[in-house]
């Protein structure tokens, strides 16, 4: 289970104070997948660094009684100046985990070829988010946080399989995924909820969910 109870979190921005979430209180049961859906520049990718632990809330209290992923595209874990091999070892050995597994999959996943060998500071951005993906599927967590989907691939064999891998996921684990697109968030999701004015709404659907945010967007 992941919980935030009376969370809240702003930032000054030189002109005005940026609230993100306001007192907000709301939980995410294991097996119960949600899609979070909020307008570009509402605080999504502080959000979901709340849930990691990689931001500490101004007041209030987050539970977290389960492993939780870092997010999808978190570069923070991995060294740019090793080698996709290095980093992929490097982090099976911090979890615990066998580094010959994690260094297989990631490779067989990220289809880089001679480039997993080579520093990650010669990646270009996508490469990169896909090889931060691979290492996150990698990795025994109960719930996967993932901002704004799939990272942005033009590899086709990439993205067919860890589509797949992420559907198969959703029988055994919880994927919290955060977007503005509701076919992103379909594809992965049941549950819903919207992020606005610093309040987090929970809905039972993605319909429901639809319902508020197309009438806060367009109203």
């Amino acid at each position: 289970m992941l919980e935030f109870e009376n969370v809240s979190k702003s930032f000054w921005t030189g002109t005005q104070r940026k609230v993100i979430l306001d007192k907000a209180s709301f939980r995410v049961e294991l097996g119960q997948s949600l899609g979070i859906r909020a307008p570009n520049g509402t605080g999504k990718t502080t959000l979901v660094k709340m849930m990691a632990g990689l931001e500490k809330p101004d007041e209030g209290i987050i539970r977290r009684d389960c492993k939780i992923s870092f997010p999808l595209g978190f570069m923070g874990g991995v060294v740019t100046k090793h080698s996709a091999v290095e980093n992929s070892r490097y982090i099976a050995r911090l979890y615990g985990l066998d580094p010959d597994y994690v260094e297989a999959f990631c490779r067989w996943l990220c289809g880089l070829g001679e480039y997993f060998d080579q520093p990650l500071g010669t990646y270009s951005s996508g490469m990169k988010a896909r090889f931060t993906f691979a290492l996150m599927l990698a990795l025994d967590f109960d719930i996967y946080l993932i901002d704004e989907g799939m990272p942005n691939s033009t590899d086709v064999e990439f993205n067919r399989k860890a589509s797949e891998i992420l559907r198969e996921r959703l029988r055994t684990t919880t994927i919290v995924i955060v977007s503005h697109q509701p076919d992103v968030l379909e594809r992965f999701a049941r549950r819903a909820a919207v992020l606005k004015d610093g309040r987090l709404h929970m809905f039972e659907s993605l319909e429901e969910a639809k319902e508020l945010y197309d009438y806060e967007t367009q109203g």
